[in-house]
């Protein structure tokens, strides 16, 4: 299984870079985790967007979803043989309006999950948790068949409990890290010592810190979650970043 960060950022696009945007592969299979600000561009500089599997998506904040509409009108005008039509959007079933909008005519199609869904997506078996954000937004954990090697994805969320348990001995967890230690509450993503903390809990392998700030010292982001996680090794995500798990 590889990961290919196609966008990192929060909130908007900046400077070139797109917002929450990841390529799955696993052998030919092609899932899109998220499609972002500027995600669109991202991919099509390194895999033809007709060629893909399915697009998950996390839940339906613009920094993660921007990018969905013009992918829609991408399958509809660009000419090009599909390897998937209509080509599926899997999203979560708790805003019915945004999760109707993924089906756009003959051209893609809205798949459903929850908390209690498993789906097997080819050669992935993936599950998910409800995290603790303003809107429902879900934590997702990969499974490739064949190896078992696992990748975690938070997602959008504060700090809590069960975060742990879901992720653990995952052999990457990407954590949403969009402040520093000091940031006050309420907050709705992790400081950078509660990413490190988490993957020190779970007992991951690596951690990849994602969702990451414009404005903010990531040098100072990284060194504070790695005094949280001690030995565990931490990448901070960047544009074309290949990780193979």
């Amino acid at each position: 299984m590889k990961l290919t960060v196609l966008g990192y950022l929060g909130g908007y696009p900046d400077a070139g870079h797109a917002t929450s945007t990841y390529l799955i592969e696993s052998g030919d299979y092609h899932l899109l985790m998220d499609l972002g600000s500027g995600g669109l561009l991202s991919l099509e500089q390194q895999f033809d967007p007709l060629k893909l599997d399915a697009v998950l998506l996390t839940h339906y904040h613009h920094d993660h979803i921007a990018d969905v509409g013009v992918l829609q009108y991408y399958y509809q005008l660009r000419k090009g043989d599909k390897k998937v039509s209509p080509l599926p959007i899997y999203g979560h079933t708790k805003d019915p309006l945004n999760f109707a909008s993924l089906t756009f005519g003959p051209y893609t199609t809205a798949k459903g999950y929850t908390a209690d869904s498993t789906l097997h997506l080819g050669p992935l078996t993936l599950t998910f948790l409800e995290t603790q954000h303003p809107v429902p937004a879900f934590a997702v954990r990969i499974v490739e068949d064949v190896t078992g090697k696992t990748l975690v994805n938070t997602s959008d969320t504060r700090y809590f409990p069960a975060l742990a348990p879901f992720s653990k001995d995952a052999d990457l967890l990407m954590a949403d890290t969009n402040f520093l230690a000091d940031q006050p509450q309420p907050r709705w993503h992790l400081t950078a010592p509660e990413a490190g903390k988490l993957a020190k809990d779970a007992q991951v392998k690596r951690l990849l810190l994602t969702h990451l700030p414009q404005q903010l010292d990531l040098v100072t982001l990284k060194q504070q979650a790695q005094t949280a996680a001690g030995g565990i090794p931490i990448q901070l995500a960047e544009d074309d970043l290949t990780i193979s798990i």
